[in-house]
């Protein structure tokens, strides 16, 4: 049985081991032209470029991502309203909820899709430079040759062994760099979750389920990633970290020149339009409570103010005024 499902599991990452140590190879080849091949910089940074490659096909799903955080965050009014309306039936809210998810082409899911499609990554790069550090050229996966193979077994980096970790490595430089590079990695994880909640989610977001999942998610990953980031090979929390900080500075860009209506961040790029002269974007919820407030303001003036007779009744008088003898 388990054989069976080994090989199932094979045949499926088999096409990511090749693509993946296809893209090293070729990023080792470029950077090779200027750096000594064998050296721990020339495969260290072939990494990073299989990270900008990964990352950079994944901007497409980015974007819906993004768009969906949004579309979540901004229904957070609508789905109080049904959670206090259909409380009591969770299968009524659920029908409801996902009526209101495909109207406003919010799909829930989509803010993990990212991470979910790196995994698969993470674990054939994890296993292509680890069959590399335990057997050297008789662990050549993918287009790994032998050579390429021990050359990644012997690369240093900083000092440290590229391809070991920080559980099976006897050397001390190699120690003090891949737990460096774990607290790197847990850390640009909590910022990246950080700025997403402080400056990208309205007050009225903060406190709904999907909040207090986001809230979760801000503090466990961060744990998963530092207590299993030990077990992985240099390369690999290179990848990893590199990734956190792509998505760091991807999402910056984001929530600085397209942010979500009523949050900070959109406040702030009110306040710079602003200062450059620029009309600055209308927040939709400030703008429907300004209107609300109008409408009010109209519908008391016309209440206060007397109602005009007709000319027929001003000419004639008050009825009931006593006629003068």
């Amino acid at each position: 049985m388990f054989d069976f499902l080994g090989s199932i599991l094979n045949a499926i990452m088999t096409p990511l081991y090749y693509a993946v140590s296809g893209i090293v190879l070729l990023w080792h080849e470029l950077f090779s032209l200027f750096l000594d091949s064998a050296s721990g910089w020339s495969w260290a940074l072939s990494i990073v470029g299989l990270t900008v490659t990964i990352r950079a096909m994944l901007i497409p799903l980015f974007v819906r991502q993004i768009k969906s955080s949004r579309n979540m965050q901004l229904l957070q009014p609508q789905l109080r309203e049904l959670r206090e309306k259909y409380g009591h039936d969770r299968e009524r809210f659920a029908q409801e909820q996902m009526k209101l998810f495909k109207d406003s082409g919010t799909n829930p899911f989509s803010s993990c899709m990212p991470l979910v499609l790196q995994m698969p990554i993470f674990f054939a790069l994890f296993r292509v430079i680890n069959e590399a550090a335990r057997k050297g050229g008789d662990g050549a996966l993918g287009f790994l040759s032998r050579d390429h193979a021990e050359s990644l077994q012997d690369a240093e980096w900083l000092g440290g062994r590229i391809a070991d970790t920080f559980l099976t490595s006897e050397h001390l430089e190699t120690k003090i760099i891949a737990m460096a590079m774990v607290v790197l990695m847990s850390a640009t994880q909590f910022i990246t979750q950080r700025q997403l909640m402080a400056k990208n989610m309205p007050p009225e977001a903060l406190n709904g389920p999907f909040a207090q999942q986001q809230k979760m998610l801000l503090y466990i990953l961060p744990i998963v990633f530092a207590v299993s980031g030990v077990a992985f090979p240099l390369g690999v929390l290179v990848y990893w970290t590199t990734s956190n900080l792509w998505t760091m500075g991807q999402q910056f860009y984001v929530i600085r020149n397209n942010p979500a209506p009523g949050t900070p961040a959109f406040k702030a790029k009110q306040e710079r339009d602003r200062k450059r002269g620029k009309a600055p974007q209308i927040d939709p919820a400030e703008a429907a409570a300004e209107e609300r407030k109008r409408i009010a303001r109209e519908a008391a003036q016309k209440r206060q103010q007397p109602k005009k007779q007709p000319r027929s009744q001003r000419k004639q008088g008050p009825k009931n005024t006593p006629k003068k003898r």
